[in-house]
C-alpha cells in the first residue's frame, strides 16, 4: 500500500497487545500515528462504554491530552478507549473517522467502522470480522528481520518455531506440562531444529524445566530474552510453529505464515478462547499438538485480516476527500 498522508491518533488504554493491533493497521496505511494513552476519571473509568454522558471530561489528570485539532482518523482498542473516541466523533461533527478495533460491547452503530474475531459476537452493517486478532507480522517483516539472525538457521534440517506464553485469566502453564512439551521437544530435537521463545507470562519455574530438559540439544535454541527479539526470524525459518493456547495474538500471527501451525494444551480454557481454537482448527489452519504427535504438512489460505481492514479504512477516507 502506498503511503497515506492521513493523520491518525490510536486510542487504547495503554496494553501492548490491543496496541499492537492498531499499530499493525497503520503499518499497513503507511502512516505514522500519534499513540494516546487513555485514563479515564470516575465514574467513566468504571461503567465505560455502557455510560456515554459528559465524555469530553472523562479523561484523568495523568492521562494523555486529546484536544483539538482532531486528525482524520482514530484507531481505537479496549473498553477505556470507547469514551475518548465517542466523545471525539461528536466534538469533531463526524469529520473523524472512528474505527473501534476488537468486539466494544455495544452497538457498532456509535463508530464507523468495528473490527472484530470471529469469535465475538458483534456484527453489523459496518462490522468486519476477521479470523483472528489484528497483529504486526508481515511476509516482508520476516524476512527483513530473519536476515540479522541467520546464524540460528541450520541447513538441512526442519525448524520448528515453538512459542511459549504464560497464566492468563483463562489458562494455566503447569509444571506438569512443561514436563511433558521438553520432553516431546527433547525427541523432535534430534532431527529437528528447535527456536523457542517464551513469554514474560511464563513462569520461572516452568521456564527452568523447559531449559533443563532442552538446552544440552545442540539442535535448540531458546532466546533468554538478551538482545535483539528473534521472534519475526523464528516465524520466517520454521517449517512448523507450535504456540501455546493462552494466546489468540500469537495464534494468529502464527497462522498469518501460511505454514502448519500445532496449538499445545494448556490447563484451563474460557468460552471465547475455546471457540477461537475450534474455529480455527475446524477451517483447517491449525491442529492440536499431543507427545505422541508426528508432524504433518499441510496447506491453507493464510488470512490478511489487518490488510484488508487497512484498505477499508483507506478508501473511506479517500471517499471522504473526494466529497469535500
Amino acid at each position: 500500500m502506498n503511503k497515506s498522508n492521513f493523520s491518525c491518533w490510536i486510542v487504547t488504554e495503554g496494553m501492548a497487545g490491543t496496541e499492537n493491533q492498531c499499530l499493525g493497521i497503520t503499518d499497513q496505511l503507511g502512516i505514522t500515528p500519534e499513540i494516546k494513552r487513555i485514563k479515564l476519571r470516575f465514574p467513566w473509568k468504571q461503567l465505560t462504554p455502557y455510560f456515554r454522558i459528559g465524555q469530553k471530561w472523562a479523561c484523568a489528570e495523568n492521562s494523555d491530552s486529546v484536544t483539538a485539532p482532531w486528525p482524520d482518523l482514530i484507531i481505537a482498542s479496549g473498553r477505556k478507549s470507547i469514551a475518548v473516541a465517542l466523545h471525539i466523533k461528536k466534538a469533531s461533527k463526524n469529520k473523524t473517522l472512528i474505527v473501534q478495533v476488537q468486539d466494544p460491547r455495544i452497538s457498532s452503530k456509535h463508530f464507523d467502522l468495528v473490527t472484530v474475531p470471529q469469535h465475538d459476537p458483534t456484527r453489523g452493517d459496518n462490522v468486519i470480522t476477521t479470523t483472528g486478532a489484528l497483529h504486526r507480522v508481515t511476509a516482508e517483516k520476516r524476512k527483513t528481520e530473519s536476515e540479522k539472525f541467520l546464524n540460528l538457521y541450520h541447513e538441512g534440517l526442519p525448524h520448528i518455531a515453538v512459542l511459549i506464553g504464560g497464566n492468563s485469566k483463562a489458562h494455566t502453564v503447569t509444571k506438569d506440562g512443561m514436563r511433558k512439551l521438553a520432553s516431546a521437544l527433547a525427541d523432535l530435537a534430534h532431527n529437528h531444529r528447535i527456536l523457542m521463545t517464551a513469554s514474560r507470562r511464563t513462569p520461572d519455574d516452568c521456564l527452568d524445566i523447559l531449559k533443563d530438559g532442552l538446552t544440552d540439544h545442540e539442535n535448540v535454541y531458546l532466546w533468554d530474552g538478551t538482545g535483539d527479539n528473534p521472534y519475526f526470524a523464528f516465524l520466517e525459518f520454521a517449517d512448523y510453529i507450535m504456540v501455546t493456547e493462552d494466546s489468540v495474538s500469537m495464534t494468529s500471527e502464527a497462522i498469518s505464515t501460511g505454514k502448519p501451525v500445532y496449538t499445545i494444551p494448556l490447563e484451563g480454557g474460557a468460552p471465547r478462547l475455546n471457540k477461537f481454537h475450534e474455529l480455527l482448527q475446524t477451517q483447517g489452519y491449525t491442529r492440536i499438538f499431543s507427545e505422541d504427535s508426528e508432524l504433518e504438512q499441510w496447506q491453507y489460505k493464510p488470512p490478511h485480516d489487518t490488510l484488508t481492514i487497512a484498505n477499508k479504512i483507506k478508501s473511506i477516507l479517500e471517499e471522504r476527500t473526494h466529497k469535500k
